[in-house]
């Protein structure tokens, strides 16, 4: 999986097309708790950085499985986008095109 258009040192031999996976994820009573006090002495909300990162990789796996149902062997240009979905919680998208190289 790269974010680049090809896979350096291999040719793209077959587009699959797209692939996505996504997550929704709401905050936790806790954890928001914990940022907000956080956030009145300032530093990193570790919380919500766990959250996202668990996000992600979820999100990654779903993809990378939708991609191998193709017959891929790879994932190019990949992209992640987020969008607020209701009051505290959020949508992590990831996609990309789906490819076989050699």
């Amino acid at each position: 999986m790269t974010t680049l258009e090809g896979v350096p040192n291999k040719v793209i031999v077959q587009h699959l097309g797209m692939v996505q996976g996504s997550t929704v994820r709401a905050k936790h009573f806790g954890r928001d708790f914990m940022a907000g006090l956080k956030n009145i002495v300032g530093g990193e909300l570790t919380e919500y950085t766990e959250l996202l990162q668990d996000a992600r990789a979820e999100a990654t796996q779903r993809m990378g499985r939708q991609a191998l149902a193709l017959g891929a062997n790879a994932v190019v240009n990949i992209r992640f986008s987020t969008s607020s979905v209701a009051a505290g919680a959020a949508e992590l998208f990831i996609y990309g095109t789906a490819v076989r190289v050699e």
